[in-house]
């Protein structure tokens, strides 16, 4: 069984609470016994986390040699470049590495998602704008790391896609169990 679950902001992608931590764990959601978390996000960013009691789905569905790609919604501190986002095409360098190239679409309108709670920072004269970014590998943070590389510090975050499953109308806090075709949506690599 694989679970697509909305993980809502402040919610650490593990089941045991870390000691003195303020965040949540996965073990408020319900979920069926002997899932574990295929991939992570951090407790500051939402949207997509697959969870499931299938052993090996992780190296199947996130390696980066497996190339499926995972699309985000980010919003960033300022208004960004055309120049910024070619870099984040072209890979930037965090901590040492050398991303691998990604796909970015700057949005013109800001998308149609459920407001965060806590809201962001808001700053009223600082701007913010929003891109869709898509990597083919995950590194800690790595989406926050190659955005402030370029500049534009990420304020939110959301995981929306993983290969061509999409994470849809669920809300923050849902979750359902994948069907045969959304399987292979799941496995579907562009």
């Amino acid at each position: 069984m694989i679970i697509l679950f909305h993980k809502p902001y402040g919610v650490l992608s593990q089941f045991t609470p870390e000691h003195g931590s303020k965040w949540s764990t996965l073990a408020e959601f319900g979920f069926p016994p002997n899932v574990y978390p295929i991939g992570r996000l951090d407790a500051d960013s939402e949207g997509m986390l697959l969870l499931s009691d299938e052993k090996g789905q992780t190296g199947q569905l996130l390696h980066p040699e497996t190339g499926h790609p995972r699309t985000y919604l980010v919003q960033v501190e300022g208004i960004i470049t055309e120049k910024a986002c070619l870099r984040l095409e072209t890979g930037v360098i965090i901590q040492g590495h050398q991303t691998l190239p990604a796909t970015v679409t700057r949005l013109i309108h800001e998308p149609s998602i459920e407001p965060r709670v806590p809201p962001i920072r808001f700053r009223l004269n600082v701007p913010t704008s929003w891109i869709e970014l898509e990597i083919t590998e995950g590194k800690n943070r790595q989406v926050r790391r190659m955005t402030a590389a370029v500049g534009f510090p990420t304020l939110r975050l959301l995981r929306i896609r993983i290969g061509g499953l999409v994470l849809g109308d669920l809300r923050p806090g849902q979750w359902r169990i994948l069907t045969d075709r959304d399987r292979s949506l799941l496995r579907r690599k562009s």
